[in-house]
């Protein structure tokens, strides 16, 4: 807990705010290194102890981008102090990113600049209808470096190439048609609502099992076919054979859940 994040657990699920509601939640240096060691910590939890993470902003915005306060402070920066900020936020967003279990995002008001990068290596988006979103850095003379590695593989080159050099902003609905949000609710009751159905669905599968579906995503960029078809040839026979493979095996043969409890073979 800080004045900057607020962790809060329910069972095996994180829920991660950024508690900074007076700036709507832009980033400045210190909220991104917590974010950073939040998630490299999370990363070192045991699949019984953690299933899923909900990412969310305090207030009326999810996140804003970078704080005006924080801006300012790197006017007249050098070319490798600049460099050394770009750097520190390009880590956190790995550390987002290769979060071993679901991330979901939890999209009120605006993700803009920086927090449209947190939609980006988010697995899951829920946004509410009035959410706004744009890639608003060139309006202020720059660009959307740090976050376009991650931005492009959610929604394409097309898709960037019409929105990073205009800086528009656009509703939830076209943010859903390019890829970058995954559903659109009316209103944040609503929202509340399937967040809690999808936490309940990760909460039924199996611990390792949700943890494997998603590496078997990342671990299969950039590889020739030969290569996927080694890697997941071999990633299931692992899955099956192990116990909570076949604990699952045998819930579903004999008709009944499976209590993953069991999962650790304890």
């Amino acid at each position: 807990m800080s004045d900057l994040l607020r962790i809060e657990r329910d069972g095996p699920f994180v829920r991660v705010t950024l508690t900074r509601p007076e700036v709507r939640n832009a980033f400045n240096a210190a909220l991104i290194g917590e974010l950073r060691s939040t998630f490299e910590s999370l990363a070192g939890e045991p699949p019984e102890a953690l299933r899923g993470v909900v990412l969310a902003g305090e207030g009326t915005v999810f996140c804003a981008g970078a704080d005006v306060e924080w801006m300012r402070a790197s006017i007249g920066l050098s070319v490798e102090d600049n460099e050394r900020d770009a750097a520190a936020m390009a880590d956190m967003y790995v550390a987002i990113d290769t979060c071993p279990v679901p991330v979901i995002a939890r999209v009120q008001g605006a993700a803009l600049g920086g927090g449209m990068g947190l939609c980006a290596v988010a697995d899951v988006v829920l946004a509410t209808a009035d959410a706004t979103f744009g890639f608003t850095e060139t309006k202020l003379g720059i660009i959307p470096a740090v976050i376009s590695p991650f931005v492009l593989r959610k929604i394409g080159e097309s898709a960037a190439r019409a929105l990073f050099p205009t800086g528009e902003r656009f509703d939830a609905e076209r943010a859903r048609q390019i890829g970058l949000v995954h559903e659109v609710l009316p209103e944040e009751a609503a929202l509340d609502a399937r967040l809690g159905a999808l936490l309940d669905e990760l909460r039924s599968a199996g611990p390792t099992a949700l943890r494997s579906a998603k590496a078997l995503i990342r671990d299969q960029r950039g590889l020739a076919p030969d290569g996927a078809r080694a890697l997941t040839v071999r990633a299931i026979a692992r899955q099956r054979a192990s116990h909570e493979g076949q604990l699952g095996l045998a819930a579903f043969l004999e008709k009944r859940r499976p209590d993953w409890r069991d999962a650790d073979g304890g």
